[in-house]
């Protein structure tokens, strides 16, 4: 009898063992698994970020046209903003030019007055005739020009296509933080080609910025091939205005210069 009782004891006590050993090996099983998919998913979700964080730095091409009169001109979105990747070639046909002061001026040039220079570089625009200081197309900068302070009403279209403005000096920071920051803007920001003495810059983002030079007051063009400025809507005193400038440097400047110069200018696509 004690015989049976010890012999029932032992079998209870190694049937309860494997069941043991069952449920551990089973709850082991569980916990790699959850671990195996925590792993995927972290995985999962560390790829989805690289690959969110790589699409935000990529530039988006895309095309407008100016229905004023018809030319087509490639974009870039870079970050938050649309810009034209092309200087703009618009010319007013209907304002003459008056200089000596007068505020109302619609004039634009080609580089050495050439037809073939805004083919390739677009048109070079006083800041007043940027902003539309005789309100051709809106009235936001009608006013705006040499030798007289203005408060535009922002965003200004300017000469800028339908659906398109000026950008302001802020917007230009905006477009430097975007690229990395000021001081490689330029570099990020310069055409592959085109740039004297081998300062092309890696046109990394698709803005394919072109030195088209500058119109000075007295009729002289300068720089072409070593410099580019592109006009702001923001003024900096009653005879200057903000513009966004390249050179043979790697950064970008942003400062102050006469608004009866001739630059480039480049739309920023409104929000």
């Amino acid at each position: 009898m004690a015989l049976k009782k010890f012999l029932m004891v032992a079998v209870v006590a190694t049937l309860f063992t494997a069941c043991g050993d069952d449920d551990s090996s089973s709850a082991k099983d569980v916990i790699l698994s959850s671990s195996e998919g925590s792993s995927d998913s972290k995985s999962s979700s560390s790829e989805k970020a690289e690959s969110s964080s790589s699409k935000a730095i990529e530039p988006a091409e895309g095309t407008l046209t100016d229905t004023r009169d018809g030319k087509t001109y490639k974009t870039v979105t870079i970050g938050t903003q649309t810009w034209m990747a092309e200087n703009l070639n618009y010319a007013y046909t209907d304002v003459p030019y008056n200089y000596s002061g007068n505020t109302s001026d619609s004039t634009s040039w080609c580089y050495s007055n050439a037809a073939a220079n805004c083919t390739k570089y677009g048109r070079l625009y006083t800041w007043a005739a940027a902003m539309d200081s005789v309100g051709t197309w809106s009235t936001n900068g009608k006013g705006c020009g040499y030798g007289k302070t203005c408060s535009p009403t922002y965003p200004v279209r300017g000469v800028c296509p339908e659906g398109w403005h000026l950008p302001t000096q802020t917007e230009w920071n905006t477009l430097f933080t975007a690229v990395g920051g000021q001081s490689t803007a330029g570099k990020m920001l310069k055409s592959t080609s085109g740039w004297n003495s081998s300062v092309n810059g890696t046109d990394a983002y698709s803005f394919s910025a072109l030195p088209a030079g500058y119109r000075y007051s007295s009729g002289n063009f300068i720089l072409e091939g070593s410099y580019a400025s592109f006009w702001s809507s923001s003024e900096s005193y009653s005879r200057g205005a903000y513009r966004m400038a390249l050179d043979y440097n790697d950064n970008a400047f942003l400062d102050g210069d006469y608004k009866d110069l001739g630059f480039s200018v480049r739309c920023l696509k409104d929000e």
